[in-house]
Formats: structure tokens, sequence, C-alpha cells
């Protein structure tokens, strides 16, 4: 970063967020308190491993937000008009994200001494700042609900996967074994998997496992939990219904699948597949690894009186 030679251009501030309803005469004098300075492409603007001391105002360029490593993904871009930095300009502690140009860009800086300033010449500024702040929160908050729902799904399927399923079962089990409610367990595997992909490719295979989720969760209730537990296997875990109705669910589904002789998919027209069918039903004391097991053991059974049916 260099200083930059810039000609304070009152109608542009004006524009920024920074300097919305800020009077005049305080933009004059604030921006006293600023220096302008050029960002290369591919420069660092702020690092978790680099205290900051500075507020970030973009006047032209783009910057890209990476969490955690510079090998993520970015979650954000900033563009001019855009802060940064505000976070541990006030707070005085690293930053939390790294922020990055992605070409050639300008920025206004400001040092953190320079606070006590802001604070007595412009009290919109101020407010301004507190705004930007809570918009950066709430960003935030988002952030961590997406990445925190896209942990518990299979990205392949949209399903729930495995560690969604150990949170729900501690949850359901505590709350079906309180209130002397029963609950189910379905464990489903697509037949014949292998011969599937090797006749018809992989991508066939996805595409199929795509069929079986979309099938079987438009037949679930909103409490029902419809996991891909891995490979072709999916579990159901059923809250609030006895064994005869596990098992006419999962005679339900299973026919519902056997019902879809080919499909259509981006790869063309495929051939439909059938599941086998293991149930079992949650006892006192169960852990979720011994009713997996359980519901296992069925699934086998199922495979073993030839594939298609339940156990």
């Amino acid at each position: 970063m260099k200083a930059a030679r810039w000609q304070a251009d009152l109608h542009q501030v004006r524009q920024l967020r920074l300097f919305n309803n800020v009077a005049v005469s305080s933009i004059d004098r604030l921006l006293k308190e600023f220096r302008a300075c050029d960002v290369e492409a591919g420069e660092v603007l702020l690092s978790p491993f680099n205290r900051n001391h500075y507020l970030y105002l973009l006047l032209k360029g783009q910057f890209k937000v990476y969490l955690g490593s510079l090998d993520n993904q970015p979650v954000g871009t900033l563009s001019a008009g855009d802060c940064a930095g505000e976070i541990s300009f006030i707070d005085n502690q690293p930053p939390s994200a790294y922020v990055v140009a992605t070409e050639p860009s300008c920025v206004l800086r400001l040092h953190c001494a320079s606070l006590l300033t802001l604070r007595q010449h412009s009290p919109q500024l101020m407010h301004n700042l507190l705004e930007l702040l809570c918009e950066r929160v709430r960003q935030g908050n988002r952030l961590i609900l997406d990445s925190e729902q896209n942990a518990n799904v299979d990205t392949l399927t949209g399903s729930f996967n495995r560690r969604w399923l150990e949170h729900v079962y501690q949850r359901e089990s505590t709350r079906c074994a309180f209130s002397g409610q029963p609950l189910g367990m379905l464990m489903l595997d697509v037949d014949h998997f292998k011969v599937y992909n090797d006749r018809h490719g992989h991508l066939a295979g996805d595409y199929a496992l795509c069929l079986v989720a979309h099938t079987l969760r438009n037949q679930l209730r909103p409490k029902d939990s419809l996991v891909r537990y891995g490979g072709e296997e999916f579990v159901i875990l059923l809250p609030e219904i006895a064994e005869g109705e596990v098992r006419r669910i999962g005679e339900r589904l299973r026919c519902s699948l056997e019902q879809i002789g080919s499909f259509y998919s981006p790869a063309g027209v495929l051939p439909g597949v059938t599941v086998s069918i293991g149930m079992a039903q949650m006892r006192p004391k169960d852990s979720l690894q011994s009713l997996i097991a359980r519901a296992d053991q069925a699934l086998y059974r199922a495979k073993q009186q030839g594939r298609n049916c339940i156990s």
C-alpha cells in the first residue's frame, strides 16, 4: 500500500454511506483526518494475523472477503462506497477475516487515533458507522446460519447428513421418552447400486440417489428426518410412530419407488431403482448406535429375502 494523490470531490464523498447526511462543514474538517492510498491487485488489506489500526473507505476497485483461510471460497465482495476494518478499528482487536484486493484499488484510511475527532465533530458520521457495524454483525449471523445449515445437509441429495442425525436423535429420543411416545427408524439401501453405476455411469447413480431422496421426502411429515447415512444408504427417523405404522410407512415408501420404472434426468431417461428396508423401534436406554445396529440387521434380512422388501 502506498500514498496516493487524491483530490477530494465533495459530491463523490457525499455519495458514500459513511458520509450520508453529514454536514458539508463537518465533511471538510473530517477529510483532513483521512489519507488516500493505492492498493495493488492481490494485496492483503486486512488479516487476522495483523492488528488493524485503520478504518478503510473504498473509493474505487474491488476486494474479496475470506474467512479462516485464503484457500477458502470468498464469503463477500466489497466495492466503492463500502467500508472495511470498522470492527477492529473500534475494538482494537485483530480482524476476523482477510480482505484482499482483486484489482488495483484506491481507499481512504483513517487511524483509530482520530476516533475522538469523529465523536466530537460529527455525531451523524458516528451514527452511520454504527449502522455499518450493525449490518456487518447481521451479515456475520447469516454466514453462521448458512454454514451451520450446510454442515447438516448432504450436498448431493439435499437430505440431512449423519451429523444432523446425531443431533436430532438426541432431541427426539429425549422428547419421546419423556412423553411416553414411540420412535421408529427405517434404514434403506438402494438395491444393486454398484451394478447400476457400472451399467449407467456414476453420474446416473447420483441422479438415482436424488430421485430416491426426492420421492421419500415428499411423503414424510415435517417432523420426520430423512438422512443420507452414507453411499446409497438412507435413514428415516419417525417420532411418535408405533411399530405397525412404521411398517406401513416403509411399505408405502418402497412401493412408491418400485412404481417408478424410469425417470427423466439431465443425462436422459434412466431406469428407476428399488430399495430394501430394515425397521427398528426405539427401546428404553437405546443409543443411536444400538438403534441403527438393529435397523441394519433388519436391512440385512431384507436383502437375504430377495431385496425390494421390508423386514
